[in-house]
C-alpha cells in the first residue's frame, strides 16, 4: 500500500513538472520582444537585429550590447517590436550599457509585463533550461518562438578567444584580457543568429537565469539551419541585476 501510494505521488509530481513548461512559456511570451531598427523608405522598413525581454519596472528592455547598432542614420529609429494581434512597434531610447558583459538596456514608453529574474545564482551543471527569441533575424516571423530546450553543460566556463592576428585586437579584447576571461554559462542547446539577447530560463521555475550571448555556428548564417553546432553561451543574470541597479540610481 505504501509503495503504491509513493508511486502515485511520484507520478503526480512528474506530471506536474511536465505541465509546468507549457505554463511557463505561456506566461513569459508576452514579455519577449524583438530589437529592431525602422527606416521608412528602406525595404524592408523594419529590420530585426536580435531579441530582448522586459525587466524591472516594465519599461526597461534587456538585450545584448552587440545587438544594438553602433550608430543610426538620420531617418532611422531604434524600436522594440511587441508580437501580438495587432503587433506593436515602440520607439526605444538608449539606457544603461555594460560593454564588458555585452549587456544593454533600452527604455520604452509603454509598460509591458516584466520577467522575474533569478536571485540565487546557484545554476548547476545539468540544470534544464529553455530560451526563446527571434531566430534567423526574424526570418521565421515576428512571433516569439521557443527555439530550444536543453541543459547547462558548464555552469561557469571561461570565454576569452585569442586573436589570430594583430588586426583582431581591439578595445574590447584588451579589456577582456586585462580583466581575465569572462565566466559564462555553456549550454547544450542551439541558438541561431537572431537569438542574441534572448532570456535564458530555468525550465522549472521560469525565472531568468541568463542572457543568450552567442553560439558556435558553422560557416554562414544560411548554413545555420543545415549545420548548427549545438553549443551556446549565456551571460549570468547577476550582471543584468547590477546593470538595472545602476540605471535606478
Amino acid at each position: 500500500m505504501v509503495k503504491a501510494l509513493a508511486f502515485v505521488l511520484g507520478l503526480t509530481l512528474a506530471m506536474a513538472t511536465q505541465a509546468g513548461l507549457p505554463e511557463n512559456i505561456a506566461r513569459i511570451k508576452p514579455s519577449i520582444v524583438a530589437i529592431a531598427t525602422y527606416q521608412k523608405l528602406r525595404s524592408p522598413a523594419l529590420q530585426i537585429r536580435g531579441s530582448g525581454f522586459v525587466v524591472g519596472d516594465g519599461q526597461s528592455v534587456a538585450t545584448n550590447q552587440h545587438v544594438l547598432p553602433e550608430s543610426l542614420a538620420a531617418d532611422e529609429q531604434m524600436v522594440v517590436v511587441v508580437p501580438g494581434m495587432p503587433m506593436r512597434v515602440l520607439e526605444a531610447a538608449a539606457g544603461a550599457t555594460d560593454r564588458d558583459h555585452d549587456l544593454a538596456l533600452l527604455r520604452i514608453p509603454a509598460p509591458i509585463p516584466a520577467l522575474r529574474l533569478d536571485a540565487q545564482d546557484d545554476v548547476r551543471d545539468g540544470q534544464e533550461i529553455f530560451f526563446t527569441g527571434f531566430p534567423i533575424g526574424g526570418a521565421l516571423g515576428t512571433a516569439a518562438t521557443v527555439t530550444h530546450r536543453g541543459i547547462v553543460s558548464a555552469s561557469l566556463t571561461p570565454m576569452a578567444l585569442p586573436g589570430g592576428n594583430v588586426r583582431q585586437i581591439n578595445a574590447a579584447a584588451i579589456r577582456q584580457l586585462r580583466n581575465g576571461p569572462l565566466k559564462i554559462y555553456q549550454l547544450d542547446a542551439t541558438a541561431y543568429p537572431g537569438s542574441s539577447g534572448s532570456p535564458l530560463f530555468d525550465a522549472d521555475s521560469g525565472e531568468v537565469i541568463g542572457i543568450v550571448n552567442s553560439g558556435f555556428v558553422k560557416a554562414s548564417k544560411e548554413a545555420a539551419l543545415s549545420s548548427p553546432s549545438g553549443i551556446t553561451f549565456a551571460i549570468p543574470v547577476r550582471y543584468l541585476r547590477e546593470l538595472l541597479a545602476t540605471q535606478r540610481r
